[in-house]
């Protein structure tokens, strides 16, 4: 995946330009896609918070974090809703299956990966959301899209502060180097669907 795109911190390679090319060709599924996604990852939020209700300092930063998610969440669903496209399901891409297979079952291995893991789907997204707000052909979805390449940065920022409370920052840096490989294999090869993470 060669690219003279800048890489985000934590993303080993960045975004190829065929992906860009894909998804300003398709903005309508990108669009509905990023509705998924935002859900999702209101989802993953509450389900750590469910999963390890003892850790204070988890609950608190990922309150924050499920609210915002699904406030962009209904941002998106009104701009679905202007463009006349309606809710309805998407087949995912390989990438998120793919990057939950590599989480551990056992702990304290699992909320360490799962916390590396949405750090990095989160990363991905602020890069690919600052892609769309730079080269979106809809003045008011680039702008959109722009708006929202702050939070993005900053939840890949929680998770990374999240792993780095609970774990040793060498393990964190040893398993954050491995879990970065695979993601950037995982979108080596452009999913012939359109999609936020193809």
């Amino acid at each position: 995946m060669t690219s003279t795109l800048p890489t985000i911190k934590f993303l080993k390679q960045p975004t190829s330009e065929a992906w860009v090319e894909q998804a300003i060709a398709h903005l309508d599924t990108i669009l509905l896609d990023h509705s998924h996604c935002e859900r999702k990852a209101a989802g993953v939020a509450l389900n750590l918070m469910f999963r390890y209700p003892a850790r204070e300092k988890l609950v608190r930063m990922l309150t924050a974090i499920a609210r915002e998610e699904l406030e962009h969440f209904e941002q998106v669903n009104q701009r679905l809703e202007k463009r006349s496209i309606a809710l309805g399901p998407l087949a995912a891409p390989p990438y998120g299956a793919g990057l939950s297979a590599q989480i551990r079952k056992q702990e304290p291995d699992r909320l360490l990966d799962s916390l590396l893991v949405s750090g990095l789907i989160e990363a991905r997204s602020h890069e690919r959301l600052g892609l769309l707000g730079d080269r979106c052909p809809d003045a008011e979805l680039a702008k959109f899209y722009r708006s929202l390449m702050a939070s993005e940065a900053r939840h890949y920022g929680v998770y990374w502060i999240l792993a780095t409370t609970y774990f040793d920052r060498d393990i964190v840096m040893q398993r954050l180097e491995e879990l970065s490989l695979v993601e950037s294999e995982l979108l080596a090869t452009l999913h012939p669907e359109p999609r936020i993470h193809s």
